[in-house]
C-alpha cells in the first residue's frame, strides 16, 4: 500500500511538472511574426478618425488628446517608423504634434478640456502634453521650446499642499484604468515617464528639482496603495527616471507582475485593476488581453528583465500570436461596460491602446534581441 501511495505521488508530482513546464514553454506551430505595417496602418486610421471626431474637437480649432488613443499612438509612432524604415513622421503624427503644440502655446486662451471639471481637465491635460512632446523631441536628442514651456505649465499645476501633494488633479470619470479613483497616480507616473523621457538631461535642470522632489514623494508615499497596473506604470516610470525606485521596489514589482500571468502567457486586465464592477453590471472578462500584455511586457523590458526571461517569452508569444489577421490591432475590452458592437468606432478605444502597447512591446524586443521576426 505503500508502495503504491508512493507511486501515485510520484505520477501526480512528475505530471504537475510537466503541466508547468508546458505553461512556460513557447507555443508551438503559431505564428513566430507580428506586422508592424498593419498595426502602423491601423493606429493612423485609429488616430486620423479621432482628430476629426466632433466629440473631440476643443476650442481654437484643437482636439482633446486621450488616454487611450492619442497617447499611445504618440507613444507607438517612433518604435513603427524604426520598424518600417519610414524617414519622416507621418501625417497624423505631425498633425498630433502641431495640435498638442498649439494647445501649449495658447494655454491662457484655450479652453479647459470639460469645462465642468477645470482643474481636472487643466492637471490631465498638463501630464499628457508634456509627455507627448517629450517622447516626441528624444527622437532627436534636444529639447524645444514648446516642449519646455510645456514643462513648466506642468510644474505650475502639481499640487503643493494636502494629501496628494506633489500629484496633478486628474479627469475622474468613474472610467478605469484611466479616468477611475485612482487614476491620480497613474497620472503622476506618467509625469515621471515624461521627465525621464525628456533629452539633453532635463532631469537634472536645478529649477525643477523641487518639483521632481515633491513628484518622487508622492509616489513613493502612495506606492503600497496602488493596484498592479498603476505599479506597472511605475515600474515604466523608474525605469526612465533612476531613483524613482530603489531596487527592491523594482523587484516587487516585477514579481507582483510575474504572479498575474495568465496560462497562455498573457495577462488580464480585470485582474490587476483590483475590486471593480462595470456600470452596466455584466461580468468583467478573464481572458488575456492586448493591452495588459503589451504594457506589461513593454514594462519588463524597460526595467531590464531579459528578452530571455521566459515569462517574457511568453507575453511576447501571446503577442505575436494575437494579432489580428485582418485589421493589424491587439484586441482589448472594457473594464466599465460590455462591449455591444465590435465593430463601431467608440468600443475601439481599448483596442487602440493595446496596439499601441504590443507595438511598443515588440519593438523594445527587437532592440535587445534582433531576432524576433515582422512581415
Amino acid at each position: 500500500m505503500k508502495t503504491a501511495a508512493l507511486g501515485t505521488v510520484v505520477v501526480v508530482a512528475c505530471l504537475a511538472a510537466g503541466l508547468f513546464a508546458l505553461r512556460l514553454r513557447p507555443a508551438a506551430n503559431v505564428r513566430t511574426s507580428w506586422n508592424p505595417k498593419a498595426a502602423a496602418a491601423y493606429l493612423d486610421q485609429r488616430e486620423g478618425w479621432w482628430m476629426n471626431w466632433p466629440v473631440a474637437a476643443r476650442g481654437q480649432g484643437t482636439f482633446c488628446v486621450s488616454c487611450h488613443t492619442a497617447v499611445p499612438y504618440a507613444l507607438s509612432q517612433p518604435a513603427l517608423r524604426i520598424a518600417l524604415a519610414a524617414p519622416v513622421p507621418s501625417v497624423n503624427e505631425t498633425k498630433l504634434i502641431d495640435n498638442v503644440t498649439k494647445r501649449v502655446r495658447l494655454w491662457q486662451e484655450v479652453e479647459p478640456y470639460y469645462s465642468f471639471k477645470p482643474t481636472e481637465s487643466r492637471g490631465t491635460e498638463a501630464v499628457l502634453n508634456a509627455l507627448i512632446l517629450a517622447s516626441h523631441d528624444a527622437q532627436d536628442g534636444k529639447l524645444s521650446a514648446d516642449t519646455r514651456t510645456a514643462f513648466d505649465i506642468m510644474w505650475a499645476l502639481q499640487q503643493t499642499t494636502g494629501g496628494n501633494k506633489g500629484a496633478w488633479s486628474w479627469l475622474r470619470f468613474d472610467e478605469a484604468p484611466w479616468e477611475a479613483y485612482d487614476s491620480q497616480y497613474y497620472g503622476a507616473s506618467l509625469a515621471a515617464v515624461a521627465v525621464g523621457s525628456a533629452p539633453e538631461n532635463y532631469r537634472s535642470d536645478p529649477n525643477i528639482q523641487y518639483n521632481l522632489g515633491l513628484l518622487q514623494d508622492y509616489l513613493s508615499r502612495e506606492y503600497a496603495a496602488q493596484s498592479t497596473i498603476n505599479r506597472v506604470v511605475l515600474l515604466w516610470a523608474s525605469a526612465k527616471l533612476p531613483g524613482l525606485l530603489a531596487p527592491e521596489q523594482q523587484k516587487r514589482i516585477i514579481n507582483e507582475a510575474l504572479s498575474k500571468q495568465q496560462i497562455d502567457g498573457g495577462w488580464c486586465l480585470s485582474s490587476l485593476v483590483g475590486p471593480w464592477k462595470r456600470a452596466d453590471g455584466t461580468a468583467l472578462v478573464t481572458d488575456s488581453d492586448g493591452y495588459a500584455t503589451g504594457l506589461i511586457t513593454f514594462a519588463l523590458l524597460q526595467a531590464g528583465v531579459s528578452r530571455d526571461n521566459i515569462h517574457v517569452q511568453q507575453g511576447l508569444s501571446w503577442l505575436v500570436r494575437n494579432q489580428s489577421a485582418w485589421g493589424g490591432q491587439w484586441s482589448s475590452y472594457s473594464l466599465n461596460r460590455r462591449r455591444l458592437n465590435p465593430f463601431s468606432y467608440v468600443p475601439r478605444f481599448m483596442d487602440d491602446a493595446a496596439t499601441a502597447y504590443a507595438v511598443l512591446a515588440l519593438s523594445q524586443a527587437e532592440t535587445k534581441s534582433g531576432n524576433l521576426a515582422t512581415r
